[in-house]
This record gives C-alpha cells, sequence and structure tokens, in this order.
C-alpha cells in the first residue's frame, strides 16, 4: 500500500525516544521540580565553536552530551525572495527534496529515517528554505541517518509523479485561501508594502506560476540555492569538534558545488493608504503594517521590548486592554517586528464586528500615535523586562532550539554572543531608549492598511 505524503513541506518520522535505553549510561540524573523553588530557569550557557568547510558552508556547533542525540539543521538562502519570475519555485524545490533519491522513492525514504528513529524536516519561507535531521548519535544509527540524508539534499530526482501531486494540493490550498479573509488580507498588504521586491509575492506563490513550474526549474533553482557555498550548517548534540567536523565535511560536500546568493535588494519605502478586499462576512481583518528592521539592526532590543509592551506580548499589553478589554472590539489584537534579511515588516492585526471596523481602525492609530509620542511607561517597561528575561531561557530548553539559534546567528551575519547580547541589554534598557527606538523605525501615519470584509454602514 502506499503510504500518502501530508501536505507539502514536513517529513514527519517517529522520534528516538524509544531507542534512549542503549545510551550511555553516565548522564546527569533528572532534577525534581520541587527543588527548583520557583526560581528562574538558568539559560544553558552556549559555547559556540564555528569554522568553515572546504566547499564555504560556515558551521555553527554546540557540544551537548546530555542525551545520545544530534540536531542538524541546514539554513539555505533559498526562500521565497529568490523565486525570480517562478512564485512558489522555492516552495516546490523544497517540498520535492525527499521525493525520491536513487533507487529509493518517498516511501523508502520515508521508511528509512523511520526504522532508524530518525526524523526529518523541511520547509521554505520568505528569506530561507530549511532541512533538518535529528538521530541518535551512536555510530550504528547516525551513520546510515546521514547518509540517506546527504542523498536527500544532493542526490534528489525530483520524480514528475510527484510534482504534480504537490501542485495539486497547492492548487486546492488556493481555492481554500480563496475562503479565507485574513489570508487574503495578507496577500494583499504584502503585494502593496513591498511592491516590486521579492518580498512582495506570497512564499507558497500564485495558481498560474504555479502551474508553469516544470522540473528543469527545480533542478536548476536547487543547484543554485542550495550550493554549500550558500548554507549555514547548525549541529547540536551529543558529538565531539572531531565528529562534528567529519559531519559538516560529509553534508558540504554533498551539496551541489557553488557560491552564496546575492543579497537581497533593500524594499522601497511604500505608499501609505488604505485598501480592501470585499468578503461576505460578519467579521472584518484589518490588517496595519509599515516597513520594519533587518535581522541585525542595533535597535532589536529595544523594538522587541517596545513591541512586546505595545501588542506582542498577549495580555496585558496596550493594545489588547484597549481594544479587547475596556472596549469589548476584538477577541484579540497582536504586533509584531519580523526583522529579516532586508527590512521586514512591523504588522498590527486584528479582527471585529464589520460596522466597528473604523472606529476599531481609528482608536488602534490613536493608540500607536500616544505610544510613539509617550513611550513606555515605568511601570510596563519593569513588567515586560522581567516576562522577556524570565521567558528567554526557554529559547536553549532543547537541543533543536539551539540549532535554530545558531542558524539564526550564521544566516543573519549576527555575533556569536547575539544570545548573550539581548539577555544583557534588555534588562538595561530605559523608557527612553525604548521610545527613541520605537521613534527612529516607526511612524503614526505610515502605515499600509488593508481591509478584508463587507461594505456595510460604521456605527458611531
Amino acid at each position: 500500500m502506499t503510504r500518502t505524503k501530508p501536505l507539502i513541506l514536513t517529513a514527519l518520522l517517529l522520534g528516538a525516544s524509544n531507542c534512549l535505553a542503549d545510551a550511555t549510561p553516565q548522564r546527569p540524573p533528572l532534577e525534581s521540580l520541587a527543588s527548583l523553588n520557583l526560581q528562574q530557569p538558568a539559560r544553558r550557557q552556549l559555547d559556540i565553536q564555528h569554522w568553515q568547510t572546504a566547499e564555504g558552508a560556515r558551521v555553527l556547533f554546540v557540544e551537548a552530551h546530555e542525551l545520545p542525540m544530534f540536531d542538524l539543521r541546514l539554513t539555505f538562502a533559498a526562500g521565497s525572495s529568490r523565486d525570480g519570475g517562478q512564485p512558489g519555485l522555492a516552495l516546490l524545490t523544497n517540498a520535492m527534496l525527499n521525493e525520491g533519491v536513487p533507487g529509493k522513492d518517498v516511501t523508502a525514504i520515508a521508511e528509512g529515517f523511520e526504522n532508524l528513529g530518525a526524523r526529518f524536516g523541511n520547509g521554505a519561507y520568505r528569506d530561507m528554505a530549511l532541512l533538518s535531521l535529528r538521530s541518535l548519535s551512536m555510530p550504528d544509527k547516525r551513520t546510515p541517518a546521514l547518509q540517506l540524508f546527504s542523498q536527500v539534499i544532493g542526490q534528489p530526482t525530483f520524480p514528475a509523479d510527484s510534482l504534480e501531486r504537490i501542485r495539486n494540493q497547492l492548487l486546492a490550498g488556493f481555492e481554500q485561501q480563496k475562503q479565507n479573509p485574513a489570508v487574503l488580507a495578507s496577500r494583499e498588504l504584502f503585494a502593496r508594502l513591498y511592491g516590486n521586491h521579492p518580498y512582495a509575492h506570497p512564499s507558497d506563490g500564485n495558481p498560474e506560476s504555479v502551474r508553469s513550474i516544470r522540473l528543469d526549474s527545480l533542478r536548476d533553482f536547487h543547484h543554485r540555492a542550495y550550493a554549500a557555498g550558500n548554507v549555514v550548517i547548525a549541529l547540536v548534540g551529543d558529538l565531539s569538534r572531531s565528529d562534528a567536523e567529519a559531519i559538516a565535511s560529509q553534508v558540504s560536500a554533498a551539496l551541489p558545488g557553488g557560491p552564496a546568493l546575492p543579497a537581497l535588494p533593500a524594499p522601497e519605502p511604500p505608499q501609505a493608504g488604505r485598501f480592501r478586499v470585499d468578503f461576505p462576512s460578519q467579521q472584518t481583518h484589518l490588517q496595519l503594517a509599515q516597513l520594519g528592521i533587518t535581522r541585525n539592526d542595533p535597535d532589536y532590543a529595544a523594538l522587541y521590548l517596545g513591541n512586546q509592551i505595545l501588542g506582542g506580548g498577549g495580555f496585558g499589553t496596550r493594545l489588547m486592554e484597549e481594544v479587547r478589554e475596556k472596549r469589548g472590539l476584538a477577541y484579540g489584537i497582536y504586533s509584531s517586528f519580523s526583522p529579516m534579511a532586508a527590512r521586514g515588516p512591523f504588522t498590527i492585526r486584528v479582527q471585529t464586528k464589520a460596522e466597528q471596523t473604523e472606529g476599531t481602525l481609528a482608536l488602534i492609530q490613536q493608540l500607536v500615535r500616544n505610544y510613539l509620542e509617550q513611550g513606555p511607561s515605568a511601570e510596563e517597561l519593569a513588567m515586560s523586562q522581567k516576562e522577556i528575561t524570565g521567558s528567554f531561557p526557554l529559547s536553549t530548553a532543547s537541543n533543536a532550539d539551539i540549532a535554530g539559534e545558531l542558524g539564526n546567528i550564521g544566516f543573519y551575519g549576527l555575533p556569536l554572543t547575539f544570545p548573550e547580547d539581548f539577555m544583557a541589554a534588555i534588562p538595561r534598557l530605559t523608557r527612553q531608549q525604548v521610545r527613541d527606538a520605537l521613534q527612529r523605525h516607526l511612524s503614526a501615519t505610515d502605515f499600509v492598511v488593508v481591509s478584508a470584509g463587507p461594505d456595510v454602514p460604521q456605527q458611531p
């Protein structure tokens, strides 16, 4: 019986918990929760080792011997911003990598990882494409898992029947999106915000482009964008330095040879204004955006803190308090910076009754204007600083989390000390510094505003 692959992007496979009984016995004992005595969890100190392979891949490695496992994460500059004139090309290429290698189809690949207790993952986004492997670190499991992984990343056969299946899944998804006003609003927002920039089109492309993509385009994109010089290799787990070097060399050599792709251009400032997507519903989806920052902007910590107070921290934020708690205009409202390789968006998203759209929008604009003028209160600042420093250790709670952090450090060219620098900066920031950073990067009048909903008379 043929095994059905889930919709695009991720290869599932079983974890390795049932194999841990074979581990070497000298492991740190588990600690009782009672012994923590409600203390703030300590953040794991990361001793990040780094080097470059002979083929030009950048490697970041952290030894972690607590469990007999390792996490491998490859981050390529191969997201949809590299689609060129074929929106959806990056996503299709990434989704096709584990559909076939010489001698194995998609089912054999999935069973190969599963039988080794290994987990394969993949995904493509605007900036990047990811490939990951989690495996037991014992050589009898690690070696065959890495051999199969190296085939998937370096020798994909791109079967024609798989392309048609995944293409049809995408086309079916586009039809479903027509019934999702939040998706329609988001697509319109990015198109208006980025114009002719590569970020303007969605990562999954559009029906016309996806129908036209052929196998030759996938092979060419793989050869260019999945080159060894265009990847960051992150390794975390029960490995020695020599083990890590051997794995990185094997992975790097398996990839096509080639340099890093050129940096993305800077987006042009958009024209602020109102835009509406007509949609028959009781609710209106409102999305406001303007250009934000790149991932390595020096104001990152201040803006992160400032946004947590405005609308990024869930309940207790200014937007949630004023829009939901005091006035009941929405179930939830959220703001976010999405820093990327080029300037990513700052967005505010809310869903409200259609007849309250204009009043809700006016309130949000006034709240943002007041916040930019005044900055956070002393109480808001102290509370958010405490929450961030208390939760940030969770970013290194697992080896997979650390591998993701290493991938971002390498991909965005951040200093190796970035996690510690961020943790040290947050409690030192003042109200003035947060307000100044917000005023440098945001404007109360420069929003691109998109609404998806019906055109109905408005309540005062």
